[in-house]
């Protein structure tokens, strides 16, 4: 397998650099990243629960996908052939804004990201890749803020920073 490298940004998105994906992490240094959101015609969000076998986060419920751009690779490249890889699927996707957030890990790592929100819609079942996504589910956002309230450590860390995020946005 070879290696992931991931962009290293300073506060304003410009590339500084970049760097081996678990260093980064380690460092806890400052990178670039997206996050996809995808709705049902209904207004429903599509969670994915993380593989059992990734490195941080296993089991825990997130947005439809997220990950790293590639060097070269825009956001929105980026963000389809992730939601390929991850869900199996591909659909019209539009950036909605982007922030800064910080959020550790309980295994010592850091995602510190600029991170780049982006939206999509789709009304079919996704073809999950087993080694990205256990599962799946389609739940209303106001049912999700109020499990995220009751039930925090079902859901990955970055997905309760910019899922608030994107509530107020849409609020």
């Amino acid at each position: 397998m070879s290696k992931e490298y991931v962009i290293l940004v300073d506060e304003q998105d410009h590339q500084v650099g970049t760097m081996e994906k678990i260093e980064a992490h380690e460092k806890a240094l400052l990178h670039r990243a997206f996050s996809v959101f995808v709705f049902n015609s209904k207004g429903e969000l599509m969670l994915q629960q993380r593989a059992l076998e990734k490195y941080h986060s296993p089991g825990l419920w997130t947005n439809t996908c997220c990950s790293h751009q590639r060097e070269g690779e825009t956001t929105l490249e980026a963000a389809h052939r992730r939601l390929q890889e991850e869900m199996g699927f591909d659909t019209e996707l539009e950036e909605k804004f982007a922030f800064i957030y910080k959020a550790p890990f309980d295994n010592g790592l850091t995602e510190h990201e600029y991170d780049h929100v982006l939206v999509g819609s789709y009304d079919q079942e996704p073809i999950l890749n087993p080694k990205e996504a256990a599962s799946w589910k389609w739940i209303a956002l106001g049912d999700v803020k109020k499990d995220i309230d009751i039930n925090p450590d079902n859901y990955t860390p970055w997905f309760k920073i910019i899922f608030q995020k994107y509530y107020e946005f849409i609020d």
